[in-house]
């Protein structure tokens, strides 16, 4: 036998700066006619933040003389498919967008994850730079490179790990953002306290008035620790192999329920009912004390958000059928991740379905 051995050991450098301030946006233009990443840019977006942002960037950058062309698709998650993938990527193909082109995803999670995933393959790659336009795509999917689409059986089945050039977080989009979109992005922020910072949940306790009213200093405070915590768990396991997965607090049984109603519950609802459920999990296995149970869901609660699910909209069976798809289930065991009190999270692959099916059951 010959063998031939191809070695690409090589080191990748991923970094890159996640920048939160007032007015980032309306200098866009100008900051990359300084210091260009590619010689053209692709403005991905949705129809909604077309109206609003889309075609005010898209003019700032000709106006800066920035070759640029402006790429929508309808709002919703019902449009994170492969199908809104392969028309963007036509798109850009009629418009003979080259391996020189930079995507901006401007827009919420949808968007991003649409366009990263764009982003990764088109042309076999091409740099992006994340714009999030909602508190939840600020503080969870403009970080950390998982871009994905969903498919009828499973949400972010499909996807790659790919990393931004840059993320940009202006807080100025948060002034017109409405109320309900608002609260979404809490339940990532108070996931992020759960998992890892007590004193941060103590902190959102104790401002979330000031949050949900909108103030500019407690809200870039609110969103750097959050990004922060990401970030800091992201840099330990990027491909997700081993501590990012207690991100996915809540998540196993959040994305099961956005599944099975097929995502007209939003991300923020369904993810906080899974906290709310993987909280008493937690207790009825023996690991968080109750009171804690109570403090999660209190806070959580006064956000805005519910603490189970009306049975009438899903039986527990087919919560289970779809849980059973989660991507996480390794060697037919579900990486279910818990908590040992707040601020504590871990990982475990010994809670049984019929546990879980116990707690839904229960309410």
């Amino acid at each position: 036998m010959e063998i031939c051995h191809v070695d690409l050991k090589k080191e990748i450098d991923n970094s890159y700066d996640i920048l939160i301030g007032e007015g980032l946006f309306k200098n866009l233009a100008a900051e990359l006619k300084n210091k260009p990443l590619a010689n053209a840019y692709a403005i991905i977006t949705d129809s909604n933040v077309e109206k609003i942002h889309g075609k005010k960037l898209l003019k700032n950058f000709q106006n800066n003389g920035i070759h640029s062309h402006l790429i929508s698709f309808p709002a919703g998650e019902k449009s994170k498919t492969r199908k809104t993938k392969e028309k963007i990527e036509n798109g850009m193909l009629e418009l003979a967008l080259g391996r020189d082109t930079c995507i901006i995803a401007l827009g919420g999670g949808v968007v991003g994850d649409v366009a990263g995933f764009v982003a990764a393959t088109y042309m076999r790659g091409i740099p992006y730079i994340q714009i999030p336009t909602t508190l939840l795509a600020m503080v969870d999917s403009s970080i950390g490179g998982k871009v994905a689409v969903d498919t009828e059986h499973a949400k972010n089945a499909i996807g790659a790990f790919y990393q931004p050039k840059k993320v940009i977080i202006d807080i100025n989009f948060l002034k017109t953002l409405p109320r309900s979109d608002l609260t979404n992005g809490l339940a990532e922020i108070i996931k992020h306290a759960l998992i890892k910072d007590k004193d941060f949940f103590h902190f959102i306790e104790k401002n979330i008035d000031k949050i949900l009213n909108r103030d500019s200093e407690t809200l870039k405070r609110t969103i750097k620790r959050s990004c922060e915590i990401k970030a800091e768990i992201v840099v330990q396991d990027e491909k997700e192999k081993g501590i990012r997965k207690i991100l996915n607090y809540g998540h196993t049984i959040g994305h099961a329920i956005e599944t099975a109603l097929s995502y007209e519950i939003s991300h923020g609802q369904a993810i906080a009912i899974g906290m709310a459920y993987a909280a008493k999990l937690s207790a009825k296995l023996g690991f968080l004390h109750e009171g804690s149970v109570i403090r999660q869901n209190n806070l959580l609660e006064y956000a805005g958000f519910p603490h189970k699910l009306s049975r009438h909209k899903l039986k527990p069976k087919r919560l289970l059928e779809c849980i059973q798809l989660d991507k996480k289930i390794i060697n037919g065991k579900i990486n279910f991740v818990l908590l040992n009190s707040i601020g504590d999270a871990f990982i475990s692959d010994e809670v049984a379905l019929e546990d879980i099916k116990n707690i839904i059951e229960r309410g």
